[in-house]
């Protein structure tokens, strides 16, 4: 039976005479996306409860994460991104200038992120209703983690959707930057060789997009890098600690 997947994508219409022209962030989300096509596409399993993206919730978003590190990648820019009307490949300049500008705000960025994440936690790891009212636990909460009066939490309790009314973020809300060290070590081993070397895609595609959820995630993460994911390729990228 040969797997059937679908993108479906809401990108910029053409205007008059003018082409659709992406964004980056629709590009972004292109090459996401694909990721996630590409763990359906390859999966290898006996039971569709088990294959493709069902897989644990910190989890399905490595394929799709590490997809995103090709999308602005000087070395692969310039092979899909052409001026319209010339055919010219993007300058390096400018992709260098792109890259440059994702470390801005990364540390305010991620503080506000992992305050949600752990305020997120603390909910569900209550034992017992708590005294005061939900604004105060939570400011309460923010003040234990020391968070400054400039950064807030990224959801504020009442509305904190994701871990009170959709499906399988309760207690999870962390999984986002789970995803982000795993993808971040796994593109890590693309730049230890080059960035389109086939040996380490076939690593990939053998033990993480092809098992589904057939195995531990921690176990197949293993099988591909040989160690467990390290945090740094992930600080690096946010700007936040130097390379060296």
């Amino acid at each position: 039976m040969r797997p059937i997947i679908t993108n479906v994508l809401n990108f910029s219409k053409p205007t008059g005479n003018t082409p659709a022209l992406l964004s980056i962030d629709e590009v972004t989300t292109l090459f996401h996306e694909f990721g996630h096509a590409l763990h359906g596409l390859l999966s290898k399993c006996n039971y569709l409860t088990l294959s493709g993206t069902n897989v644990a919730r910190d989890f399905v978003e490595l394929p799709s994460q590490i997809m995103e590190n090709w999308a602005t990648h000087p070395e692969v820019m310039p092979l899909y991104a052409k001026h319209y009307q010339t055919g010219e490949p993007i300058p390096a300049a400018l992709i260098e200038k792109l890259n440059k500008s994702q470390y801005f705000n990364q540390g305010f960025t991620a503080t506000e992120y992992l305050a949600a994440s752990l305020l997120d936690m603390k909910w569900h790891t209550l034992t017992q209703a708590p005294t005061e009212g939900v604004m105060e636990f939570e400011q309460k909460i923010l003040n234990e983690l020391g968070l400054i009066p400039e950064i807030y939490s990224r959801y504020r309790s009442p509305y904190f959707s994701h871990i009170f009314s959709s499906d399988g973020y309760s207690a999870g809300y962390y999984s986002y930057i789970w995803a982000e060290v795993l993808d971040a070590d796994a593109f890590n081993a693309f730049e230890e060789t080059n960035v389109f070397d086939p040996k380490t895609a076939e690593a990939l595609r053998t033990n993480i997009l092809s098992k589904g959820g057939t195995v531990e995630p921690m176990e197949l993460y293993k099988r591909f890098r040989g160690q467990e994911p390290d945090i740094k390729p992930l600080l690096i990228r946010k700007g936040l600690v130097s390379q060296n």
